[in-house]
């Protein structure tokens, strides 16, 4: 079995720190600075789309050139300040990885990527990260995904996605793999909840997780 996460809102709460570096890119151009629950909404097709919604949501006439390097650059020296796994989220992927093989898809870069994973104590439970500064479309496009099944010779059927939007949602559903949507994620509240089929289950708490492969 192959068992692939999200990283923002699905093993980390990353909000607080995204929001944090978003505003101080906001205050640089002499914008007022947004909602910390508004920008996380923002969150889940990469960066350089957070950082034009957010441009557009706090009133500037365009994008900056230089918005997305700064923004980076911001959000790298906050990476871990208030990052951290979901609580039961160590012990889910302890027992997530006595069923199969456990990967990473994310949008985020490689770097920061790696920086979270490794500083919160999650990186070895890893064999494979899929990131948005790879050779593959990002999410919700599903070439990375197919990627992961390739690699580790699992179906569609032998795979489960575990993700916390409805970019996790549009990637599962275009690889036609089953997926677990996160309702304590902070990117659940852009899933059309109405709409989930028989395989795309949701959970409360990452525990619950184990009760499902």
């Amino acid at each position: 079995m192959l068992i692939v996460f999200d990283l923002d809102g699905t093993l980390v709460d990353s909000r607080r720190d995204l929001a944090e570096s978003a505003n101080a890119l906001l205050a640089d151009y002499g914008a007022p600075p947004l909602p910390e629950d508004v920008i996380g909404s923002m969150v889940g097709d990469g960066a350089p789309v957070l950082v034009r919604r957010a441009c557009v949501a706090a009133g500037l006439s365009s994008v900056p050139a230089d918005a997305l390097r700064r923004f980076l650059d911001l959000y790298d020296v906050r990476l871990l300040n208030n990052t951290k796994p979901y609580p039961g989220m160590l012990e889910t992927l302890d027992g997530a990885a006595t069923k199969g093989t456990l990967a990473v898809l994310t949008n985020k870069p490689a770097a920061a990527s790696r920086r979270i994973l490794e500083g919160t104590g999650l990186l070895d439970f890893f064999d494979e990260l899929v990131c948005g500064d790879g050779p593959w479309a990002r999410k919700p496009e599903p070439e990375g995904l197919r990627w992961l099944m390739e690699q580790t010779r699992e179906s569609p059927a032998s795979t489960l996605f575990v993700g916390d939007s409805s970019v996790d949602l549009r990637t599962a559903r275009s690889a036609g793999v089953p997926i677990c949507l996160a309702r304590y994620g902070f990117g659940y509240p852009s899933v059309p909840i109405g709409e989930l089929t028989a395989t795309e289950r949701v959970i409360d708490a990452p525990l619950e997780l184990l009760q499902l492969i």
